[in-house]
């Protein structure tokens, strides 16, 4: 018989009464936190979350929920910060150092974002979302031969996955390879839905129009008109 999810509704209720109870149980912050993150709840979650960490500031379970919660309230800075505090608890832990490059670069510290990935990578070299993370940091930076040889490698790693093919793709773009970026995000368009459609969609329309004179031109600055030709194949970059 397949295990029910757990109710989430049911756990908050349960930690709150506890709480009620125990007002300085730590334990019943963190439980009441994590219910109210699977509940999207995030500001209540980061209330009880940080009230965990004050009552028991060496608890790393409780920091890193706390990581969690800023990251997903979109505090990337604050969430970073936390991430590597742990990693300077344990440097070995690469999902810690590999979080703050990730959230460093969602908070547009690139120069941190890199060297935080580059600690991640030298720690877990066989790592795709390592070499993925410094693809995009320094693709962002404008370091056209270090992004391509972090997003080659990231592709090595994991060679189905879209997220690496498209950082190979900016990286490409970024080395003066248009022809190349435009056919790969051609190929992820078309498997690809949603707004990872309409974001590699978005990118190609962006080099066409770059690269591209008269009728190409008139093409792509009509949006729906593009986006049919591209996906149908019709367009090429030389």
């Amino acid at each position: 018989m397949a295990l029910q999810p757990p109710d989430q509704e049911r756990i908050v209720e349960l930690a709150e009464a506890q709480l009620a109870e125990r007002p300085g149980d730590d334990t019943a912050h963190e439980r009441l936190a994590r219910a109210l993150l699977a509940l999207g709840r995030l500001e209540d979650a980061e209330r009880h979350a940080a009230d965990a960490v004050r009552l028991d500031p060496d608890e790393v379970r409780y920091r890193e929920l706390l990581a969690q919660v800023l990251a997903a309230l979109g505090a990337h800075r604050d969430a970073a910060n936390e991430f590597a505090r742990l990693a300077l608890r344990d440097p070995r832990q690469v999902a810690w150092t590999l979080a703050e490059a990730v959230e460093r670069l969602e908070g547009d510290e690139l120069a941190s974002s890199v060297e935080a990935a580059r600690r991640a990578a030298r720690l877990a070299p066989d790592s795709a979302d390592a070499q993925l993370t410094l693809a995009r940091g320094l693709t962002q930076m404008g370091d056209g031969p270090a992004a391509l040889q972090a997003a080659i490698r990231a592709v090595e790693l994991r060679p189905g996955d879209a997220a690496q093919r498209e950082a190979l793709a900016d990286a490409l773009w970024l080395n003066d390879g248009a022809a190349a970026a435009f056919a790969v995000y051609q190929r992820l368009a078309g498997e690809l839905a949603g707004e990872a459609a309409t974001r590699v969609t978005a990118k190609a329309r962006t080099l066409y129009r770059q690269r591209s004179a008269g009728a190409g031109r008139a093409v792509a600055s009509v949006g729906w008109l593009f986006a049919v030709a591209f996906r149908r194949g019709w367009l090429r970059l030389e």
